[in-house]
């Protein structure tokens, strides 16, 4: 069986909700990092000492989970549910392929090292 890749991008304080419902969905290993980006947000501008500046880049999270193929439409939808507020700068989710997962520390590979 295949294993992809589900990489996303998340208003900072939706992560605790994401990290639930993916636990809830039997998801239990994730890699989170903090990122900057846009979209159609394109940033905002801020004040800052009477001076206004353009803010480019927001701060995002980024998630990162490896999943069965069988496991992907759940956790999506997990996901999806869980980072919407309705508002613009929800992000975005990715999906691809993974080829090949090794566990370091004992040498397991495929579904078995996820």
């Amino acid at each position: 069986m295949s294993m992809k890749l589900i990489t996303a991008i998340i208003k900072p304080f939706k992560l605790e909700d994401v990290r639930e419902a993916l636990a809830e969905s039997g998801i239990t290993g994730l890699t989170v990092t903090e990122v900057k980006g846009f979209g159609r947000q394109k940033g905002h501008t801020e004040l800052y000492r009477g001076a206004e500046y353009v803010v480019d880049f927001l701060p995002k999270v980024k998630i990162e989970v490896v999943v069965a193929e069988d496991a992907v439409e759940t956790s999506l939808e997990a996901i999806a549910k869980a980072a919407r507020t309705g508002k613009i700068g929800d992000g975005k989710i990715f999906v691809t392929s993974v080829e090949q997962v090794i566990r370091i520390r004992t040498g397991e590979s495929g579904e078995s090292a996820v």
